[in-house]
């Protein structure tokens, strides 16, 4: 791959891939940002940088890295940024030639990074993504080439309150499609409660909960008009002109649509792994099912979470160490500690096996991350996000009835193509 300096100038035009990642899908939603190291690789010392600010010098994960370290026989220097931020620094690191060692990034950054020429590919560096699900390991390739390995996964699942199904006469486990999920909404609203709740809001969010519908009718994004993602999007708009979901679900982003959830009104709510935290301590009793395809079957639900990569370096010989750090940080032992202070899904079967295990209210989750597919995968790239804008734009057009579904789409299409 060339890496000139002018390609990685020219990533600066790329960073607007960092709308595919901003509030979605990743743990660290956080506005700050805490710093535990240098951020130059120098002498024995390896850096890293990861988007985990919530986690300080003293926890866990920052233990984990100086362990890594230890047995690769380097000091390791931790810097940890937000989300959003974590990109463009890289990206500016890139043009200075002052990149981290190790770089860990929201999964639909990778392949923008990758055709910036700022990361080095699996055969450059070594890193053994063997034991990987593909579907998960997909979200960071990019022209043929496998850009890093993640650390973990989230996703979308349907969370749905038990009393409220119970009160309306509603077997949760006779919802295998469409049609029969949108029969037990109706039930719900006859019963006097409220049917579901998700976010539809002009963003990246309002796509990233979306695709699972978009994909689970068999759509592709590079079609937004055809007849099966019209269909996806008649759907959710049928249900709020039925009431069977609320008009707020146009502005909701997932943070609010999980505190309509909460309310316990509501039958169902479309969010994530990341919530499980405050689905348990919500006051009802609680369950999750995967998100169904329109015909049966769990729809593909987008892939958040982070892939561990290891950025471009003048001095090649570093990436030997590189590659112990990131095998280390990736083991299965490692992997399992790792994953369950994220709220994430292994990216290996052998260590979900163990999540499993270790807690069976994991396993829609589980199932969920085994159909789930990565936002820039079919070789997407760095086409996603201006493809994710027109798709949300039509969102909002089909849901505030300014135009038709399928018009919506059509719109979409063209905009995207341009």
């Amino acid at each position: 791959m060339n890496r000139s300096t002018g390609r990685r100038l020219a990533a600066a035009s790329l960073a607007a891939v960092v709308l595919a990642s901003a509030g979605t899908a990743c743990s660290s939603s956080a506005g700050t940002s805490a710093a535990d190291g240098g951020s130059a690789s120098a002498g024995g010392a390896y850096t890293v940088w990861d988007p985990y600010p919530q986690f300080d010098g003293a926890s866990a994960w920052a233990k984990l890295l100086d362990t890594c370290g230890a047995q690769a026989g380097v000091q390791i220097k931790r810097t940890a940024f937000d989300t959003s931020d974590l990109t463009n620094k890289a990206l500016l690191a890139a043009q200075q030639g002052n990149s981290p060692d190790v770089l860990i990034v929201d999964n639909p950054v990778v392949s923008t990074l990758a055709q910036a020429g700022v990361l080095t590919s699996t055969k450059e560096n070594k890193v053994d993504t063997s034991a990987v699900s593909p579907n998960l390991l997909a979200a960071g390739q990019s022209g043929g080439e496998t850009f890093g390995t993640p650390i973990g996964a989230n996703t979308l699942a349907l969370y749905y309150n038990k009393a409220v199904l119970t009160s309306a006469g509603v077997d949760v486990a006779s919802i295998k499609d469409w049609a029969s999920l949108t029969a037990a909404l109706a039930k719900v609203k006859a019963s006097g409660k409220k049917g579901i709740t998700f976010s539809a809001i002009g963003t990246e969010e309002g796509s990233f909960q979306f695709l699972p519908w978009f994909w689970g009718s068999g759509a592709q994004l590079t079609h937004l008009d055809s007849a099966q993602a019209a269909s996806a999007l008649s759907l959710w708009t049928d249900w709020v002109k039925q009431g069977l979901a609320p008009n707020s679900v146009i502005n909701n982003t997932q943070t609010t649509s999980w505190q309509e959830f909460a309310t316990g009104e509501f039958a169902f709510a479309e969010n994530g792994t990341w919530q499980l935290a405050n689905a348990k301590k919500a006051g009802f009793e609680y369950g999750v099912v995967p998100v169904p395809g329109m015909t049966g079957g769990t729809a593909p639900a987008p892939t958040g979470g982070e892939f561990v990569t290891v950025p471009v370096q003048k001095k090649t010989g570093r990436y030997g160490v590189s590659d112990k750090l990131v095998s280390c940080l990736t083991s299965a032992d490692n992997s399992l500690a790792t994953d369950t202070t994220l709220s994430y899904i292994a990216p290996t079967p052998a260590v979900q096996d163990k999540q499993a295990a270790a807690d069976p209210g994991l396993k829609p989750w589980i199932d969920a991350v085994k159909a789930a597919k990565g936002r820039t995968s079919d070789d997407l790239g760095t086409k996603y996000p201006k493809i994710s804008e027109q798709l949300w734009t039509s969102l909002q057009a089909a849901l505030t009835g300014s135009k038709s579904p399928q018009a919506a789409l059509s719109a979409a299409q063209s905009a995207a193509a341009r």
